[in-house]
């Protein structure tokens, strides 16, 4: 006999955030915002208010929200199999292991839930790769202004002193250098160098593109130096710039040994994955690594239906990442506290000579989401599947708020 399902709480927006105040750690500081559902490009409040989502749970919701295709197949998958461990197979991480081979060129996939996984997993790699290579072969370079993410290790390689502060000593070993300074890069590197890691677009960091330059001598290093060259593609990868991964806009393509991917890999649910060649692969062996979450049915299943549809969004991306680029540098042009609009495709930063925390509010106050990174850029990260006149929408609410601003015409 089958009972009903257990029904949810009906709780107001107060009474949410009350609950939270009481029993979560206050490490959050949220906006005052309580969600309930969401329709493609949409958000809407428990109290029925519309919102237009242009940063998509962090670049997380490449496709929106509630997509008819994942949604069947997260219906479908979850009355077959959710999770099995990794103690046996199942269906779908051989055929997406494929699909990241096919698309980044490179070889071998390890599953992970998170980002920070994925890069817990890639140091490992450098540090195993620099104990088989030769003794002191140990230090990690890092860029200045990175982001790597939240745990001892991520946090170890990460360029900015405000995330790193609270918690050292961090593992040592690192060096960091300026972005897109060949020659401090030339400068860090010796025979001690066992690996490299950056974002090609610094996300958390404020929108910073990597120059070609900078990744071919990137590259060149490490084939001197014999160190593994990792490429942080969590944020600025998996088809957000207008191609599947952003070293692949670089001609030539400057290929890794390593990148780590995750955000809009499974639309919402849980998946990361380290992908390497051969010879970064071969550094970790039986019983060196391992995830009881990582790779599930679930997420597997729905990561390859996400494949499946990004390959003909890729163009779109492009265009309507160009037209949003466009419309924000004519913004910009208007108001002298615009410093600068960055980024490719869908990832985009304004940044500003003033504060843009309040702006966030104001955005939100008109029915649009965005958020604010490195205190002085508005990042927008929208789903895949915006129109040019979405678009339209969000710089029409951005003008608005720019023209309250000091430094805007009269």
């Amino acid at each position: 006999m089958t009972s009903d399902p257990v029904p949810l709480p009906s709780l107001t927006a107060d009474a949410v955030v009350d609950l939270e105040r009481q029993y979560l750690l206050q490490n959050y500081s949220r906006y005052p915002l309580v969600l309930h559902r969401g329709k493609g490009c949409h958000v809407y409040d428990v109290n029925g208010a519309r919102y237009l989502d242009f940063i998509a749970g962090i670049g997380v919701n490449a496709l929106g929200h509630a997509h008819p295709r994942i949604v069947k197949v997260i219906r479908e998958q979850a009355a077959l199999l959710i999770h099995s461990s990794n103690l046996y197979y199942h269906q779908y991480q051989g055929p997406l292991a494929k699909k990241l081979a096919e698309t980044s060129g490179l070889e071998r996939t390890f599953f992970t839930n998170s980002g920070t996984e994925a890069m817990e997993g890639a140091m490992k790699m450098i540090r195993s790769h620099g104990n088989k290579s030769g003794t002191g072969k140990h230090e990690i370079i890092s860029l200045d202004n990175s982001f790597h993410g939240r745990t001892l290790g991520a946090l170890s390689i990460t360029g900015q002193a405000k995330y790193r502060q609270d918690f050292e000593p961090l593992p040592p070993a690192v060096r960091f250098v300026p972005a897109n300074n060949v020659e401090a890069l030339e400068t860090a590197f010796s025979d001690s160098t066992a690996g490299m890691v950056l974002e090609l677009i610094q996300g958390e960091g404020g929108i910073y593109p990597i120059s070609p330059e900078y990744q071919r001598k990137a590259r060149e290093l490490a084939d001197r130096y014999n160190a593994l060259l990792v490429f942080d593609e969590i944020q600025c990868g998996v088809g957000r710039p207008g191609t599947y991964f952003a070293y692949q806009r670089t001609k030539p393509v400057v290929m890794p040994d390593v990148i780590v991917a995750a955000k809009p890999l499974a639309c919402g649910l849980p998946l990361g994955a380290i992908v390497a060649n051969e010879k970064a692969a071969a550094t970790i062996g039986p019983g060196m690594h391992g995830s009881t979450f990582g790779g599930s049915a679930l997420a597997c299943r729905v990561a390859l239906e996400f494949f499946d549809i990004l390959e003909g969004l890729l163009p779109s991306i492009q265009q309507v990442g160009g037209y949003l680029h466009v419309m924000l540098n004519e913004l910009a042009r208007k108001h002298s506290f615009v410093k600068e609009v960055r980024g490719f495709g869908l990832m985009i930063g304004v940044e500003m000579e003033i504060p843009g925390k309040q702006m966030v509010l104001d955005a939100m106050a008109e029915g649009l989401l965005i958020n604010c990174t490195h205190d002085t850029v508005l990042r927008f990260l929208p789903p895949y599947i915006i129109t040019e006149r979405d678009v339209d929408t969000a710089v029409k609410v951005i003008g608005k708020i720019f023209a309250k601003q000091k430094g805007s015409p009269a």
